[in-house]
């Protein structure tokens, strides 16, 4: 997906925020591409339960964290420009494959794409979505996933205060504690990261500021308009890819091309193929449980993470980060509570 975060993690993340969003009047991983409420479903797409989707949406968001890790700092190839335009080639090509295949993109047909809304709304989307999935992997050259995940949960905030700048939602005594909640787990997640760099830092919070813009500018400049992941991966992922496409020499050059034979050309192809089928069942995760649920299996998707970083990878949390990110959660789920009501 085009999301790598990582990001190919992003659209089907960002669809369960982009739903909390809306619920709220509201909030959520880039929520979905384009779309504040959830899709209509096409009559031709098969369901699946709550209890069946939602543990493999967590195995399949996982996966593509870990493998991008993997990639990046067991294998060493550094190069997340290089990988993000390859998961959106993949991506962009795997859309059109379901389109003439399958039921999946039916909602595609729903989209009157002119070249204006293509100029005035995809085009800046794309512009901010490709900025929000480099850098978000870009910090994971500098930062351990434990943390990234901790750093992830600033997302809400950013949505939020974004929203207040612009007046497009009204702040209220309630959700600015939450706010402060988050912030402040936040804060103690840092100050307890035992390996903090503040060039993956200073990435990070640049990526989460993107992907929040990102998602404040759907709202404003695609009210209404219902897209699925995939539909929204069928529109970007081309925009997206042709966009760092134009940034790879300026940033990687040739270097990665060079490391492929290395790598293994089985690999990339895997890694962008677990990434597309997270896309895949995120269609069938907005369909299947409540803003809440979907906020929990966050959540609970988080936290195996972490604990997989910790395992896999040896990363150290201390205590004072296991309170923060607790205090986090916390406000995460009163935040989504907050807006159901």
């Amino acid at each position: 997906m085009v999301p790598t975060d990582e990001k190919t993690n992003a659209t089907a993340e960002e669809q369960v925020q982009m739903l909390d969003v809306h619920e709220k009047d509201n909030d959520e991983l880039l929520p979905s591409p384009v779309s504040a409420t959830s899709p209509r479903p096409a009559s031709g797409k098969p369901k699946l339960s709550a209890a069946a989707i939602i543990p493999i949406w967590i195995v399949l968001s996982s996966a593509v964290i870990i493998y991008n890790n993997y990639l990046y700092n067991t294998l060493e190839f550094r190069f997340p420009v290089f990988l993000v335009t390859w998961h959106l080639t993949f991506a962009a090509i795997g859309t059109r494959v379901l389109q003439r295949t399958t039921h999946l993109v039916d909602g595609a047909k729903d989209v009157n794409m002119s070249k204006d809304m293509f100029l005035r709304s995809i085009l800046p989307i794309g512009i901010l979505f490709s900025a929000s999935l480099i850098l978000s992997n870009t910090a994971y050259l500098h930062l351990s996933v434990a943390y990234i995940q901790m750093l992830k949960a600033f997302n809400p905030v950013a949505i939020l205060l974004i929203s207040w700048t612009f007046r497009i939602k009204e702040p209220s005594k309630r959700l600015a504690v939450i706010v402060f909640m988050i912030s402040s787990g936040v804060a103690l997640a840092s100050r307890g990261e035992l390996r903090f760099n503040l060039i993956g830092f200073i990435t990070q919070a640049a990526a989460v500021a993107f992907e929040a813009s990102r998602l404040v500018m759907i709202e404003i400049l695609l009210h209404g308009l219902k897209m699925d992941p995939l539909v929204s991966l069928h529109y970007y992922a081309p925009v997206c890819a042709l966009i760092n496409l134009a940034v790879l020499p300026f940033t990687e050059g040739l270097a990665p091309f060079y490391e492929i034979m290395r790598v293994g050309p089985l690999i990339l192809i895997s890694n962008a193929a677990i990434a597309f089928l997270l896309n895949i069942a995120a269609v069938f995760l907005v369909s299947a449980g409540s803003g809440l649920v979907l906020t929990l299996a966050g959540v609970f998707k988080d936290i195996l993470l972490i604990t997989g970083s910790v395992l896999i990878f040896s990363a150290q949390i201390t205590p004072l980060q296991v309170l923060g990110y607790s205090i986090a959660l916390v406000g995460l789920i009163l935040y989504k509570t907050a807006g159901s009501k």
